[in-house]
Formats: C-alpha cells, structure tokens, sequence
C-alpha cells in the first residue's frame, strides 16, 4: 500500500504532537514542515528526519495530506491554499474565524473532493467514544471547562479557545436547532473573554448550561446529560464516563442502575489522527467535517454576538 505524504504546518504546542502521533502510526511518511520561526521548523524537521519550509505553500506537490496548527487568524489562508490544490486537510479549531470563510473552505474541499477534517479532539476521548452507545435525547446538559491561564489561545475569546469543545461536543448529541442563546463574559487577564457562562435552547426543548474558564487555579473539565433514559457524566481530563439508566424494580418503582458501558483507553489526538489517514487512504467521510465546525463556529460566533450586543446572531 502506498504511504500518505503528510506535512505538518505550524511547529508549536500541538503541531509538535501532530508529528508524534503521525511517526507512531503506520502507512504515512512525514515529508516536511512548515514554520514562519525557522528554529522551530529546523528543530522538528531534524527530529524528524524531514524537509523544512518557511512557506507553506511550498509544501504543495509534495504532500498528499496536511495538519494545520497555526493561530486561528491563519486558518483560512493556509487551509485554502492546500485544499485548492487537492491536498487532504486535518485543521485544528476553531475552523476559521468567520462564517464566510468557513463555508468557502467547505465548498473548495466539496468541489476537489479533498477530505477536510477539523481537529475536535474531545470527540475522540474515550469517555465520549463510550457514550454514543448509551446516551439518548439529552434534555439538560451541564458543562464546566475550567483552565489556568496561559499565553497560549489568547488570541481568541474563551468561547472560541476552549468552550468551542463543548459546543461541538452538544450539537453533535443534540441535533436540533438552536432557537435561544443567553451569554454573559468577562475579560480578566486579557484583552478577550476569558470567562464566560452560555445558556442555550434548542427547539426539542434541551437547555444546555455551559461555563468555560481560562482563569482558574485547577483544570476543570467535565460534561453531565440529563434525559429521560438516565443520567451521563463524562471527565474529560480522566477519561472517565459514570452512565446510569432506569428499569422497572419492584413494586413498580423505577430504579437507577449503572449502564453496563465499556470504555476503551486510548490517546484521544492519536485516534483523530488514525481517523484522519483513514478517510485520507479510503476516500471516506471524516468523523468530524468541515460542515461539523462550521457549526461549531457559528453558534460561537452568535454567543460571542449576544455578549457583546444582546442581540440575535444566527444565520
């Protein structure tokens, strides 16, 4: 079987991970990196054992499939100049920074038939994994993604740093509409949001209470559903999953017991990566799409618009 080509651009926290989960799962050869810091594109290239560019168009004919880990501002520049040129992408989140962009990035990669995976990592957590086997209709959900502060993600508000996890995390189970957004937050230790507390409703009548934190003494990473089949508690950080459903017990009373739900360790970034080279290798649709963080992105973008407005945002 011929080995993908991959490259990695932007040599920072996570694209030094991409590159590891790459060298440790087979049929891919890493050909290159990109990096405007030439010392970081330099040390990584020779760890490994790879070509490195400043540009990273430079990479294009050279590679079959890309991980793209720059700040948010670069997403669609870098994104758009490999998928025009037929090159798979995996883009980390958020997808871009506005609508537009997103739905262009969506539109190149549908018209070249390029795989365009965007890098929703939770989605691959063990816990999560586990629970789309038992959870049904979630009617409250509750989110808490408390986190120290760090330099890094500042560019971008909490909700489209950190909360922008959850909010994937929720459409996907959800699947219903968005018909209302209450959104409060507070700048602290940065020019951005770097608290903020989103109350949403869907149309099937889910309320979802979601609070993401970016400056807090402990990590804080946890998401509980409530619906008529039973209550489901994830730790993300643990990779934990609590799952408790009903059954008629005596008498005629409903018990709580624990759902029988096996869940699997493994390493959440190297599972999306597999993902990734395994659309990439058979031509199928990735786990989490370009369209799944367009929508991510846009009820961010609505939040972010009703904190600082007060006003409707949903296009």
């Amino acid at each position: 079987m011929k080995q993908i080509r991959v490259g990695v651009v932007g040599i920072g926290h996570l694209g030094n991970y991409h590159l590891q989960k790459y060298q440790k799962l087979p049929g891919n050869k890493i050909v290159g990196v990109a990096d405007i810091v030439e010392e970081q594109a330099l040390s990584a290239a020779e760890q490994y054992d790879c070509d490195t560019f400043l540009d990273h168009r430079d990479l294009i004919g050279k590679v079959d499939a890309v991980s793209i880990a720059v700040p948010t501002l670069s997403h669609y520049r870098i994104a758009k100049d490999f998928l025009e040129s037929g090159v798979d992408v995996l883009l980390e989140k958020p997808i871009t920074e506005t609508l537009e962009e997103a739905d262009e990035l969506v539109a190149i990669a549908d018209k070249v038939g390029a795989i365009f995976q965007i890098g929703f990592v939770e989605r691959f957590n063990p816990a999560i994994v586990a629970l789309n086997t038992v959870i049904g209709n979630p009617l409250f959900i509750e989110s808490h993604r408390l986190h120290p502060f760090g330099e890094r993600g500042t560019d971008v508000d909490v909700i489209l740093d950190l909360m922008i996890h959850d909010l994937d995390i929720i459409l996907h189970f959800v699947k219903s509409p968005v018909t209302d957004v209450e959104a409060v937050g507070v700048s602290v230790l940065s020019n951005k949001v770097d608290i903020a507390n989103v109350r949403i409703t869907f149309q099937n009548g889910c309320v979802a209470n979601i609070t993401a934190s970016r400056i807090t003494g402990k990590k804080l990473q946890k998401i509980r559903f409530f619906g008529p089949e039973g209550y489901h508690s994830v730790n993300y950080r643990k990779r934990e999953l609590v799952s408790l459903g009903r059954k008629n017990g005596t008498n005629g009373r409903i018990e709580i017991v624990p759902n029988n739900v096996e869940v699997k360790e493994h390493d959440p970034l190297e599972e999306e990566i597999r993902s990734f080279l395994d659309s990439v290798t058979e031509r199928t649709p990735p786990p989490v799409s370009g369209k799944d963080g367009r929508e991510s992105l846009k009820l961010a973008l609505h939040i972010i618009e009703k904190m600082k407005t007060g006003e409707e945002f949903i296009q």
